[in-house]
């Protein structure tokens, strides 16, 4: 007959470490690499309705430390076209689409001109703004 070993103390330490590990890898990706999010407001409507929720590739340009904002590594420039998710000059998360590119910055976009708030109201927004790329719609 086999003894049961799920209660003994290096069986509860290695599920713990395990749980651990997981945690902080999901808290790693989430940070550095990819992020859910979900979309309130109807600036870009049609495309992306609110309460969509958009995966956004937080490493599609570079690598960045949060809370930092410039890249450290920078690998590709934003392409007008593209809809990403920023800082607006407020500190307000916005999903829009890049417009023209500037030296400094570039002009963000709403696909709903009449329902969208963004760089016709508050101007252009730093590169370092950029939180990511949006990759995925759900």
């Amino acid at each position: 007959m086999e003894k049961d070993n799920s209660n003994e103390p290096s069986s509860k330490a290695a599920i713990g470490k395990a749980v651990a590990a997981a945690f902080i890898t999901a808290v790693i990706i989430k940070l550095f690499i990819l992020d859910l999010m979900v979309v309130d407001g109807h600036s870009m409507d049609p495309v992306i309705k609110p309460g969509t929720m958009v995966i956004v590739c937080r490493i599609f340009y570079g690598a960045k430390l949060p809370g930092i904002g410039d890249y450290f590594i920078q690998w590709r420039v934003p392409r007008e076209g593209e809809i990403v998710v920023f800082y607006t000059p407020l500190g307000e998360i916005a999903v829009k689409r890049l417009g023209e590119a500037l030296e400094d910055g570039f002009m963000a976009y709403g696909d709903n001109n009449t329902e969208s708030y963004d760089s016709r109201d508050y101007g252009p927004v730093p590169y370092e703004n950029i939180i990511g790329r949006v990759l995925g719609i759900r």
